[in-house]
């Protein structure tokens, strides 16, 4: 069983949405794909308690209201099919989508680093607990402790807040001289120095990281550093999140090459490999804006209309720059490489603890002779925070890239057959 797209989008985010319908009204038959139920990607998550942004409903309408564009939910790309197509599946069948270009819009997940007590029930990530509350899950009169380090931060308490926790404290790691001079030029993007009037928060506080988190079977207090200051605090809940990470092993597995840990793109948001497109936090984390113009553009140049891509290039230069900004003036401290102590688990599907990990020289060395990345998360937790604290180069996914039904892959063999 198969199928064909002039222009098959990996992802439903802001990336995925904006170039599926660039390329659709230039007259391109689009397939597009998500793992999710629900289009909008993890920015614009769908939910029980959700409160999704006029933007983005119009977007989505237009998408499923389009005749030239094909969405597929819940599925997700099992492996390479051949050299313009792709074997996917979703929870009732597998098959194949070959393609004319082809458009990775795979978005970005939080980095989680190991710290004492970060395993324990009521530690999420950041972007986990925003998730979270919008499929549903209540969280009145609880008091809740953000810490890590960007915008996201103000995001989740914002969440938070608006559906009855107590936000006692967002610590962000970055230093007060950065966030400050980063706020002074927020009034380059206006709509972006509103948004921050409206998530400002008294708990705020700047040059503050995560020591541990307290408790014995449940998170009960968080310790927290500023400066030579350390403070406890009682909480029933924390989220940490310590910027975003690109998600680039499908490009890896097709073989673009990567730049800065990103999938790496030229002006027309090409990848070196012919036919093959990226766009959105695969590319680099920038924020929504930005990833609905690099969409807009791929989708143009995927369908053939380099004109109109080209118009874009001066809007995508505008959010670039605040990209960029924010990138700089959030950047990680070194310290945070120190947070864990060697008996604090690192892999926590496989139990691995941190000095274990240390020891070796490389992601591969270590999953085999710790089972590192070997369990039901399959390195996306563990795999970025170990790239990040030994600064290993990541590894491409080898297929299948996802545990995968045996009707499925059999399904590999007659498109071998079929190429040749």
């Amino acid at each position: 069983m198969s199928e064909h797209a002039d222009v098959l989008i990996i992802g439903a985010g802001p990336a995925g949405l904006s170039a599926a319908l660039a390329a659709a009204n230039d007259g391109a038959q689009v397939v597009l794909l998500d793992d999710n139920p629900l289009p909008g990607g993890q920015i614009w998550r769908d939910g029980a308690q959700a409160n999704i942004p006029s933007q983005a409903r119009h977007l989505r309408d237009s998408v499923e209201a389009h005749t030239h564009i094909q969405r597929h939910a819940a599925t997700r790309v099992v492996a390479k099919a051949g050299s313009q197509a792709l074997l996917v599946e979703n929870p009732e069948r597998g098959w194949v989508i070959t393609y004319r270009s082809l458009i990775l819009c795979t978005g970005a997940r939080e980095l989680l680093l190991p710290f004492p007590g970060w395993t324990l029930p009521g530690v999420t990530g950041a972007g986990g607990l925003q998730a979270l509350i919008k499929g549903g899950m209540p969280v009145v009169d609880e008091r809740i402790v953000i810490a890590g380090s960007g915008p996201l931060l103000l995001a989740s308490a914002d969440t938070a807040k608006h559906h009855g926790a107590q936000v006692v404290r967002i610590a962000e790691q970055a230093p007060l001289g950065a966030v400050a001079t980063f706020a002074m030029q927020l009034p380059r993007w206006p709509h972006k120095l509103l948004q921050s009037f409206s998530l400002f928060d008294a708990g705020y506080r700047t040059g503050t990281r995560i020591v541990a988190a307290l408790g014995q079977d449940h998170l009960e207090g968080v310790r927290l550093q500023r400066g030579n200051k350390v403070e406890e605090l009682a909480c029933e809940r924390l989220a940490c999140g310590f910027g975003l990470i690109p998600n680039v092993q499908l490009g890896q597995a097709l073989g673009c090459a990567l730049g800065n840990n990103a999938i790496q793109v030229d002006a027309w948001q090409a990848t070196d490999v012919a036919g093959v497109y990226a766009a959105g936090e695969c590319t680099g984390f920038g924020g929504s804006e930005l990833a609905l113009v690099e969409g807009r553009i791929a989708g143009h140049v995927a369908a053939g209309n380099r004109e109109a891509a080209q118009r874009l290039w001066g809007e995508r230069q505008r959010w670039q720059r605040f990209a960029g900004s924010l990138n700089q003036h959030f950047a990680l401290d070194p310290t945070l490489k120190h947070l864990a102590a060697p008996d604090t688990l690192l892999c926590r599907c496989e139990d691995v603890p941190y000095a274990a990990v240390a020891a070796h020289a490389n992601w591969r060395e270590a999953k085999l002779s710790t089972r590192c990345g070997m369990g039901a998360c399959q390195g996306k937790v563990c795999g970025a925070a170990a790239h990040y604290l030994f600064d290993w180069p990541p590894v491409a996914p080898r297929p299948p890239f996802t545990p995968t039904r045996i009707e499925t892959l059999i399904q590999l063999e007659s498109a071998a057959q079929s190429e040749h």
